[in-house]
This record gives C-alpha cells, structure tokens and sequence, in this order.
C-alpha cells in the first residue's frame, strides 16, 4: 500500500463521472435491520419533559452521541438525556454505555465521572483540547456544557472553556473554521422561554396547543472560536449576526462550495434556513435566499429538524436532505456549486411519502452495500396523544426507508426491510455508525420519553470499507473532521463526508463507510482534509477497518 500526499486543490473542482450501475451480488437490495434492543445492555428510557406535553419545550426531544470514549476502536453510546418543566436543573442523568462487542453494552456513567444532569439537547462530539481523547458537547435548556475526556473519564470544564452559555440551545456542529487546525464551535440557539411560568397557548389547524415557536422571541446564535481549548464569541466579527435571530433548530459545518473553506448551513424552524459561505480570514456571508437553500421550490420557509449530507446525483459535492413538519415535504436541496443549491426533491420521488409525517433524524448511508447510498428519516408529533386523536393525526409515527434505485428513491415495506419500520413511535434522534464491527452500518434511536432502541443492519454480502482518519501533527484535531473522503472504482466513484452536526441533535460515528461494486478486490482512496490538502491511499482492498495517517510535513 502506497501513502500519496497530493498537491492542495478545491474540494469541488475533480469533475467526476456520474455513478454507474447498480451493483449486483449478495447484499444488493437487500435491506433489513433487526431490532436487538432486548438484551443488548443498552437500557435507558429518555426523559423530556412530562406526559401529555404542555411546553414547546418538552417536545424537542434529546440527542444521541455515537463515542469512542475510550479510544479501543469502537463507538460507544452516550445520551446527554434531559429533564422536566418542574425541575429543568434536576433530572434524571445523562447515561454512557461502553461497547463490549457483538451489540453487547454496559452502563459506565459512575465509573467515568459523569455527573450531567441538566435539560440536555444536542450534543457534538470533538477533541477540542487536542489532548487526543474525544470530547463532549451538550446544548441545553439553560447552561450549555463542554464534558472534558480526561482520559477514559470525563470533567465539566464549561466554565473555564468560555461557554457557559445560558439559553435554550438545540443544534451545534464542531469544525475549523479559520484553517488554524483546533475545532471552533456553532451553536444553534432557539427561544426565550420561561418554564417558571404558565405555557402560552396557540392554534394549530383549529386545534388549542401550546405556542411556539411562532410569538416567542427568537435567540440569536453564537459562533465560538476555539483559542487554545478555551473559546471566544466571535459572532459579531466573523458575520453570523448580519442576519436577524431565528428559531434555530440544527447546524452542520462543512466545504460546501469547495473552496477549501469550511461553510455553516443552519437549519431554523418555521422560516428561512441560513447559509453562511465562508470568505476567508474569519468572515463570512450569509447568502441562503441567494444560493436557493434558504426555501424550498415553492418559495417557503420550513420548520427544518433534521439535516443529511450526500452526493445524490454523483458531482462530487455535497448536497442537502432536511426533514420537516407534516403536511409538508422534507426537502432535497442538490448542490450545483459556487454556494447555489437547487429543490429536487419531486425529482427524486420524495415529495408524497413525508406529507403525512413529523419528521426528525436523517441520514444518507449505503445500508445494503450496493456502492450507493439509501436514506432513512424516523417520526413522531410534538401534541399531546389526545389531540392528535382529535384531529386524525398519528402521534406515534413510522419510520421511513427508501433504498436508492438508479436515478430515484423507492420506499421500502417492512415486509422487506424488517419489522421495525412498521412499529410507530414518537421518535427524535438517532445516530449511525458500525456498533458490532461487522462492516455495516447500524442504528441507535431515541424517541421522546421512551426507550433508546438499538436496530441491528443484518446486510450479508457485499464488499465493505471503513475509514477512519487521524491527524497526529501537533496542535490539530485528530479525527479529521471536515474531510471528504472519494472512493474510485472500476463503474463507481463514491463520496463520504465526516461531518459534524447532522441528524437530529445527534453525533454519528466519525467514519467514512463505502461499499466496493461486485467483482472488484481493488481501489482507490483520496482524501481531502478540511483544509484542502490532498492525499492518496492505493490499492486499498474491501472488507477492513483503514485508518489513514495525514502526513507529518
């Protein structure tokens, strides 16, 4: 195997081919997760606010964080978990599960020093001290926190690191966003509500329900720059408060326009998304109205929860997938370059089939390792169970999966695809990532007020790769987040992002996940770190775990 570094270029500039055919063999089409919660030691019930909901608050729901907190070369499981209106300060306890193996989890809150016990949100994983041990972050209701990994254990250095915070914060995403090598921070704030005092109440459909967030005053978001693991609020400077506060709900950092530039795309609720290109020396524009990102093809703003990256149509760049409210579409917005985005979600069959639901958590991923990638979203409303009776709405909602078929998506039954998609819940997050080290891609979900469930991908066939980048220079952040990663085979390129802030409030495995086109025992890997410098790894063989070192120069 030959380690390459290559000449620094944009990260959109390669011009691919488009995607070849489908690949065809054992694991082709064949999509199907089981659900081995039973028995798998991951036991947690998440906790958001009471039953039957009566604040916009406890409708959000809590994150989930795929870690590998203990650097053993497995993703362990963390949910920040959140609290109720009577007590927003108090409640039950984050939990952290370390994996044993063969989707085998044991609870170590007490043994690594967690002790978080405020109304959690999001959460983003990332080594903010370069100390090289994965870090936490957690938006909350009130203070935010920054859980230090001391080394297998955890401290709450929030304070010290600049950003105690006190607001009610949803999304946030870690990446680097001035090219100094440390991860800076994005956090989505949402509204000012006061649990302290009664819920205001609305209309939704004719129906009574509590507000929000429309007549809630909006927050303001807040970039941090990281300066030596503690941070600074550069909001002002850098250009993110040109735009009015919205009622943010998500966040992902990442080379959009592939100017070598990390961008900012915010997901907010009930009104225009925002895209902030990034111009270099800590500034940057917004232009979502501008780059077709900021509405959907009809000219509306949307309550955008969820946010998936992947290249659909096989131009090397990466576009967008959100998730929205009912009785209106999640959207794919396709990235044409230069920070111009296009609606192409009728194009792609996938504007009916998420009318009827509320959806949350999404990803893009090659479940049945067919060299493309499919896409899932989970579903849940936010009003109590009785009036979504009264009104004809499901409450507990089912997940959707779609399997990629040449140029469209195609939804699958759970006759196909396993009996999970057929049980509704009130789900929010989920997470993705290779839990039992079998080489496929697998789901941790949580739904509000209800058990994490763990949903096994049962894929038997197919050639598989995963790749884990590490930059070991001094003064970077190891995992390479920000990275595009590029897969080159005889009838397939294949496209991998490790990107920070997408799904739902969740942090996902930091990997890339390819599948090799049957037949073909060899390939070629390049990697794009953030910052634009290139390197290549060929041959690289299927059916292995690679880590790629950055080169020391």
């Amino acid at each position: 195997m030959s380690l390459l570094p290559l000449a620094a270029a944009a990260c959109g500039g390669d011009a691919p081919p488009p995607p070849g055919p489908a690949a065809t063999g054992p694991g082709a089409g064949g999509i199907h997760f089981t659900d081995v919660t039973a028995g798998s030691g991951l036991t947690m019930t998440m906790t958001n606010g009471s039953d039957p909901p009566g604040w916009l608050l406890e409708v959000k729901g809590a994150g989930i964080a795929l870690i590998d907190y203990d650097r053993d070369g497995d993703p362990d499981v963390f949910v920040p978990n959140g609290a109720t209106v009577a007590d927003p300060e108090h409640g039950p306890g984050c939990r952290l599960f370390e994996n044993l193996g063969g989707m085998r989890f044991r609870d170590v809150t007490a043994a690594a020093g967690l002790d978080f016990h405020r109304w959690g949100y999001g959460v983003a994983v990332g080594d903010v001290d370069l100390d090289g041990w994965p870090d936490l972050f957690v938006t909350c209701y009130g203070r935010n926190a920054l859980l230090r990994n001391t080394g297998g254990g955890f401290e709450e250095v929030t304070e010290a690191a600049g950003l105690a915070d006190e607001a009610w914060s949803t999304g946030c995403s870690f990446g680097d966003i001035d090219g100094d090598g440390d991860l800076d921070l994005y956090v989505v704030n949402y509204c000012r509500l006061d649990a302290s005092r009664p819920s205001p109440r609305s209309r939704f459909l004719g129906a009574d329900v509590f507000a929000g967030p429309m007549g809630l005053p909006k927050v303001a978001d807040v970039l941090y720059r990281n300066d030596g693991g503690r941070f600074t609020d550069v909001s002002e400077e850098s250009g993110i408060r040109q735009r009015p506060a919205a009622w943010g709900l998500g966040a992902v950092i990442l080379d959009f326009d592939g100017d070598r530039r990390p961008d900012i795309y915010v997901g907010n609720d009930s009104e225009a998304s925002y895209f902030y290109r990034n111009l270099g020396g800590g500034r940057f524009e917004e232009i979502g109205i501008l780059g077709g990102v900021a509405f959907n093809a009809e000219g509306a703003g949307q309550a955008t929860m969820g946010i998936a990256v992947g290249d659909v149509n096989g131009d090397g760049r990466p576009d967008l997938f959100t998730t929205n409210f009912m009785y209106d579409t999640n959207t794919l917005h396709v990235n044409r370059g230069n920070g111009f985005f296009e609606d192409r979600t009728m194009a792609y069959g996938l504007h009916l089939d998420s009318r009827p639901f509320l959806s949350w958590a999404t990803f893009f991923a090659d479940f049945d390792h067919d060299a493309d990638e499919d896409l899932v979203f989970f579903n849940g409303h936010i009003y109590p169970r009785a009036t979504c009776a009264e009104n004809g709405w499901d409450y507990a909602q089912v997940p959707v999966l779609y399997a990629r078929e040449g140029d469209r998506f195609r939804r699958l039954s759970a006759d196909e695809a396993g009996a999970w998609l057929a049980e509704p819940h009130c789900d929010r997050t989920a997470a993705l990532g290779d839990l039992d080290g079998d080489g496929d891609l697998d789901l941790v979900v949580g739904e509000r007020n209800g058990p994490v469930r763990l949903l096994r991908n049962d894929c038997d066939g197919g050639d598989w790769l995963i790749v884990r980048l590490h930059d070991g220079r001094p003064g970077h952040e190891p995992d390479g987040i920000g990275a595009k990663l590029v897969l080159r085979a005889p009838g397939r390129v294949q496209r991998r992002w490790i990107a920070s802030g997408t799904s739902f409030l969740a942090a996902n495995e930091l990997i890339a996940h390819f599948a090799f086109p049957a037949g073909v025992d060899a390939a070629r890997l390049e990697v794009v770190w953030s910052d634009g410098y290139r390197q290549v790894v060929e041959p690289v063989r299927p059916r292995q775990r690679l880590v790629v070192e950055r080169p020391a120069g």
